[in-house]
């Protein structure tokens, strides 16, 4: 049994006006300026754009994989290139951070494909999250899959094994809507920061200490 749904995305940036309107142009979505968010078709799509003062240091450790029909378009909003692999093209948006590029001739509607996390024990944190979620686990080739997560408009939900630890917070991270946060809790979640006069949400961090926040 699900004991959360997925709420939406947020991203850090330095500078908030320079980075969502280039995550809004990549996705074909909309670019809230007053609210700094970018918008799509329903409140699950939207991505919050937080502004904070630390620039980004280290390789993100979640990042988000994209569609596209031309890697030069992707370049002429501002990404570039970074590592090109066999089946997508690793790239850095205009604060540097990494995303994939998967080449389609004909770009879907939705260009948001996945939500890929990076993992010390990729299994037992998809495990974990499937049990959050309710969904079942795919076993991949060394990696894992959550596909048809409540609430969330995106395909996947991908933990890959990498060789370095978490050294600093995520600056891409989702929310969660619960009836309580207790359950999440139970299950292993650390509870980072309470509810309070700034806050109406509680910041948590899953077994791998991967930030996320929780809505009641």
């Amino acid at each position: 049994m699900a004991i959360a749904r997925f709420k939406d995305l947020c991203l850090d940036a330095v500078d908030p006006a320079r980075l969502g309107p280039f995550w809004a142009a990549v996705l074909g979505r909309t670019w809230d300026a007053e609210d700094e968010a970018v918008n799509g078709p329903t409140p699950q799509h939207r991505i919050w754009i937080n502004q904070v003062p630390e620039p980004k240091t280290v390789k993100h450790r979640v990042h988000l994989d994209v569609y596209t029909s031309e890697l030069a378009d992707l370049e002429a909003l501002g990404a570039t290139i970074f590592a090109p692999q066999r089946a997508w093209t690793v790239m850095r948006d205009v604060e540097g951070g990494e995303f994939c590029a998967f080449l389609r001739a004909e770009l879907p509607a939705e260009r948001l494909h996945g939500l890929v996390v990076d993992c010390a024990d990729p299994e037992a944190l998809a495990q974990w999250w499937s049990g959050v979620y309710g969904v079942p686990v795919t076993r991949n080739d060394g990696w894992f899959t959550l596909e048809g997560v409540p609430g969330m408009p995106i395909q996947t939900m991908d933990f890959v094994p990498v060789p370095e630890p978490k050294t600093v917070k995520n600056r891409v991270h989702w929310d969660v809507a619960v009836p309580a946060v207790a359950p999440l809790v139970d299950a292993g979640a650390t509870v980072l920061r309470e509810p309070d006069d700034e806050i109406y949400w509680t910041v948590l961090a899953d077994p791998e200490g991967n930030e996320f926040c929780a809505f009641t």
